[in-house]
């Protein structure tokens, strides 16, 4: 398997590359941002293995590029940063997974490993689903080009049916994604006042099983 390590403490990232490559790997290493973002666009990598503060480009400009481009790599984010915030504007931007400094090589190996066993699918950083777009980064929400203002869990709501178009997604499994300690049936509540925002077809009620949103194929 070939990865590519963009970082720019060049010790860090050597160390990395010695690690992967006693592992099996093959490695190509880059630091800085704009020369990550090139070699990521052309070289058939399994993985990427991202800094975030990088010179030139950061990490999150890097994966939003690739993202845009229809590049689905699995990226693994590193950053010294731990805050809840941080990690999610990392996946937000479609990286696969974040991992924070300092780190263990092994947790590590573990999660790359993880991540090249899933296959590579689109990871847009913009959602759409028939007339809908959400953007988790921006919290941008359109309906038929019109912006939509959400509540927090009304969002929180919409975003994970957005991430599972055309499966139909039962209340509880819904009551575990988006509320805490909550009884189930905040869940048809918020459904019925998220239709009043975003439409009254555009989630469909399957009786008996849950919720799909419409203008995606069932599966």
């Amino acid at each position: 398997m070939r990865v590519l390590v963009v970082d720019d403490e060049r010790t860090l990232a050597r160390s990395l590359a010695r690690g992967l490559q006693a592992e099996g790997f093959t490695v190509d290493l880059a630091h800085d941002g704009a020369r990550g973002l090139e070699m990521a666009r052309f070289g058939d990598y399994d993985a990427v293995v991202l800094d975030i503060m990088l010179p030139l480009r950061n990490g999150y400009d890097v994966v939003t590029a690739l993202r845009a481009e229809q590049i689905w790599t699995p990226v693994l984010l590193l950053s010294a940063k731990d805050g809840e915030h941080d990690v999610a504007d990392g996946l937000d931007v479609g990286a696969d997974d974040y991992l924070t400094k300092p780190f263990s090589f092994v947790v590590l190996l573990a999660r790359l490993r993880a991540m090249v066993r899933r296959p590579a699918v689109p990871r847009p950083a913009t959602l759409a689903v028939g007339a809908l777009t959400l953007d988790p980064a921006t919290r941008d929400v359109t309906v038929a080009d019109r912006p939509v203002v959400l509540t927090t869990r009304e969002f929180a709501l919409l975003e994970y049916l957005m991430r599972n178009p055309g499966r139909v997604i039962g209340k509880l499994e819904l009551l575990d994604h988006v509320w805490d300690g909550e009884d189930v049936n905040v869940v048809e509540q918020y459904v019925g006042y998220l239709r009043r925002k975003v439409g009254r077809d555009a989630i469909v009620t399957v009786r008996g099983a849950g919720y799909r949103l419409a203008g995606a194929a069932p599966t």
